[in-house]
């Protein structure tokens, strides 16, 4: 099984330096695009690859790019969204403290298929041994020549920053990650136009994630008809999935895409703690609709998990036990959402912390039967087209499917005037 992600990736070592990156054949990605491929033709390879995007829209890459009006004269930018803050996601986290200059090749090939010359690396807050290694790994750069002005002698010139943001889940929005670039509120902005057209400082600009940008390289180097081969579904490549909650062995693999849930559950995860029994996950972050028994041998594949139901998200699974309250759970996510809204928009500002303090009366015994009518009527009215932004919608997945799945569980603590699970 081939793991082009992390292969160079060892725990409790560091990361490789630019000299032991280059003997393992890094930055060979960028010597071929610059000298030897024109920027449409890597945007093509890209989209004969079938790279779809890895922060959860699983868009494809190349035709993302190609929106990018390449007629137009100033500048253009690259934008890597590093800030990992879905809850239950660190898989990004992964890749930028292990391997750096991965990330930063695979944004300089991205960079020059768009003819970006800035780039940044938006990065979470509390990612500081992430925010060490890529300053130190991007001087690397800058001092062997892939960064800076004429790169490797090509014309081409390409300058990178590093930007930590202050901790707020609306900035992996791409559109308030703008603003928050540009030192504005972080709020996400009216589509069209969208970032391609009229992006960072109004200029075209083409916002990545950190797994996405990651497989350039190795894209480039292999070839479109390889990356597909590594993958046991119609969609290509590996995929760095996770795993956290009661499980023997919670953790983070690289492995072919298309994998079951069953197959990450039992086979890498181990399967649940002595004493435990599986009730449902979230298979893609906190984000996603909950997924139960009937569903795990869905693959864990974008068209496959939205036929059951569900997103992929970031293939980050949350699993749920049959010890934790599925109320308690979902109202600590409820609590996440309604304290991350930016507040632009009246049905998230309002609506989540409604939501919030209906589950805490729930929880503290002091349900009632018309609450559930009314969460009902929220995941509606916070849906899909009543909100400016996707957070209210994502926060509403798990509240929805939680509500089909484990209604039961709800009418307890309405019927019971407590937490079950509550002694």
């Amino acid at each position: 099984m081939e793991t082009p992600l992390t292969q160079h990736i060892v725990a409790d070592r560091q990361p490789l330096s630019l000299k032991e990156y280059e003997r393992v054949g890094g930055y060979e990605s960028v010597r071929k695009v610059l000298k030897q491929m024109t920027p449409s033709e890597v945007t093509e390879l890209v989209k004969a690859s079938n790279l779809k995007g890895r922060g959860g829209a699983g868009f494809g890459t190349g035709v993302k790019w190609s929106f990018v009006p390449m007629d137009v004269p100033g500048p253009k930018y690259l934008v890597a969204n590093a800030d990992e803050m879905e809850p239950g996601t660190f898989k990004d986290r992964l890749l930028l403290e292990g391997n750096p200059h991965q990330l930063i090749e695979g944004m300089i090939v991205a960079s020059y298929a768009i003819q970006a010359n800035i780039s940044y690396v938006f990065l979470r807050w509390a990612y500081k041994l992430a925010a060490h290694e890529i300053t130190k790994a991007i001087q690397e750069a800058y001092d062997a020549g892939y960064l800076g002005e004429n790169i490797l002698g090509t014309g081409y010139t390409l300058d990178m920053h590093l930007h930590t943001g202050v901790g707020r889940y609306m900035c992996g929005e791409e559109t308030a990650l703008l603003n928050a670039l540009e030192g504005k509120r972080a709020n996400p902005r009216a589509k069209p136009p969208f970032p391609q057209v009229s992006g960072l400082y109004g200029r075209p600009t083409i916002v990545n994630n950190v797994e996405t940008l990651c497989c350039l390289p190795h894209i480039v180097n292999k070839g479109a008809e390889w990356f597909k081969s590594i993958s046991n579904s119609e969609d290509a490549g590996t995929k760095i999935y996770g795993i956290s909650g009661r499980v023997k062995k919670p953790g983070v693999w690289e492995l072919p895409m298309g994998v079951t849930v069953r197959e990450l559950l039992e086979d890498y995860a181990g399967g649940m703690k002595d004493g435990l029994k599986f009730r449902g996950l979230l298979p893609g972050g906190a984000s996603t609709d909950f997924m139960v028994e009937e569903h795990l041998d869905v693959k864990m594949d974008y068209a496959s998990v939205a036929k059951a139901g569900s997103r992929m998200g970031t293939g980050t699974m949350i699993i749920l036990d049959d010890k934790t309250c599925p109320v308690g759970f979902v109202l600590n996510l409820q609590h996440f959402f309604a304290q991350e809204s930016c507040g632009f928009c009246t049905p998230c500002r309002e609506g989540l912390p409604w939501v919030e303090k209906i589950l805490l009366a729930m929880e503290r015994g002091e349900g009632k039967p018309e609450h559930l009518n009314i969460l009902d009527f929220h995941t509606q009215f916070l849906g899909p087209g009543n909100t400016f932004c996707a957070l209210a919608p994502g926060a509403m997945e798990p509240l929805q499917s939680a509500l089909k799945y484990f209604r039961a569980d709800f009418e307890r603590h309405i019927t019971e005037k407590r937490c079950p699970w509550k002694k």
